[in-house]
């Protein structure tokens, strides 16, 4: 049986409702990046990064290659990189709107005193 696709997509949205998990989508934006630059990017200890970057992975949105002792991860696509931004404008836009409405509320409150 098939899971229907609003279902799936609750499951993903899910998957990236961890702000560690975003904050090392946002970096590997720039491109990929070891994990020694992913630890000194973050202020987090390694086991707790090492976790996250295994959700990340076993879900396809990253790649790992390893070269000698190093592990580099990168994006797995640049749809990822795109949602990221997507998120970055849509916040941007609720924020927008909310300084709007308080910025009202104010004006309004204060012919009211």
């Amino acid at each position: 049986m098939s899971v229907p696709l609003y279902q799936a997509k609750a499951e993903f949205f899910r998957m990236l409702g961890h702000p560690v998990r975003i904050r090392v989508l946002e970096l590997l934006q720039d491109g990929p990046m070891p994990v020694r630059d992913l630890l000194a990017a973050m202020e987090i200890e390694p086991s707790a990064l090492s976790q996250q970057l295994a959700v990340l992975r076993r879900s396809g949105i990253v790649t790992a290659t390893r070269t000698g002792s190093t592990v580099v991860y990168e994006l797995a696509g640049g749809d990822v990189a795109e949602l990221m931004r997507a998120a970055r404008r849509i916040l941007t836009q609720m924020l927008n709107g909310q300084n709007a409405l308080l910025e009202e509320l104010r004006e309004s409150g204060s012919g009211a005193q």
